[in-house]
C-alpha cells in the first residue's frame, strides 16, 4: 500500500460492475481496493509468519528457513533473509538460488516479485509494486494497482536502494546505495541517483582476478 515514485499514466479504476474479486484484480494488475476481507486475511497470515521469522534467533537457521519457505511463493537453495524483514503477502515473491537480503528489507508484493539466482540485497532495500491512484478522491477511496518487479541473476542492490512498480533489472547489474530505480535497467551496468540512471557499464576492467576460471 506504499506510494511509489513511478510516473506511469493511470487507467481509470475498475467499473463497479466487474464481478472479479479484489484479489483477482490485484493479481491482474488492475485497480482494486486492498481493504477487502480476503486480502486482509492473507496479509494478517503473512504478518503472523513475519512475526515468527523476525523474533527467531539467527542461529535457529532451520526454523527460519522453514518460515521463509512457507512465506514465499518459491525459494531456491541457500536462501537467507535477515531480520527485520517485511512484505505484504509473501506468496507473490519468488527467489532463486543463493539469495541474501540484509536487515530492513521491505517487499510490498501486491504484484509478482521475481528474483533470480545469486542476488544480494544490502540493508534497507525496498521493492514496492503498488501504486495508489493519483486523483485525490480515488486515492482516498482506496484505489490502487500493482505492477510486477523482475530482478535478473547476479544482481546487487546496495543499501537503501528502492525499486518501484513495473521495473525490470537486468542480470549482472549493480544498483548503487540510495538509488531510486523508476525505469528498467539493462544488463551489466551500474545505476545510481534519484531517479537512477546508468553511470557506466561493468567491463573486464572491473575484474579483480580473484575468481579462478
Amino acid at each position: 500500500m506504499d506510494n511509489t515514485q513511478n510516473t506511469t499514466q493511470h487507467n481509470s479504476p475498475v467499473e463497479t460492475t466487474d464481478t472479479r474479486s479484489m484479489k483477482e484484480l490485484m493479481l491482474a494488475g488492475e485497480y482494486y481496493t486492498s481493504d477487502d476481507p480476503e486480502l486482509n486475511a492473507e496479509r494478517e497470515h503473512a504478518k503472523d509468519l513475519l512475526f515468527d521469522l523476525n523474533m527467531r534467533r539467527p542461529t535457529l537457521r532451520a526454523e527460519r528457513e522453514r518460515i521463509i519457505r512457507e512465506l514465499f511463493g518459491h525459494a531456491g537453495a541457500n536462501c537467507w533473509v535477515e531480520s527485520t524483514f517485511n512484505c505484504d503477502y509473501g506468496y507473490n515473491i519468488s527467489v532463486g538460488d543463493n539469495f541474501y537480503a540484509n536487515t530492513g528489507c521491505c517487499i510490498l508484493d501486491c504484484a509478482r516479485v521475481t528474483i533470480g539466482d545469486n542476488v544480494w540485497f544490502g540493508p534497507n532495500v525496498g521493492i514496492y509494486t503498488p501504486e495508489h491512484a493519483f486523483d485525490a478522491a480515488e486515492r482516498t477511496a482506496g484505489w490502487e494497482h500493482s505492477l510486477p518487479v523482475t530482478i535478473g541473476d547476479n544482481v546487487w542492490l546496495c543499501g537503501g536502494s528502492t525499486i518501484v512498480a513495473g521495473v525490470t533489472i537486468g542480470s549482472n547489474s549493480v544498483v548503487a546505495a540510495g538509488a531510486v530505480v523508476t525505469k528498467d535497467v539493462p544488463e551489466s551496468v551500474i545505476v545510481a541517483g534519484v531517479p537512477a540512471r546508468v553511470i557506466r557499464p561493468i567491463t573486464e576492467a572491473d575484474k579483480l582476478g580473484l575468481v579462478k576460471r
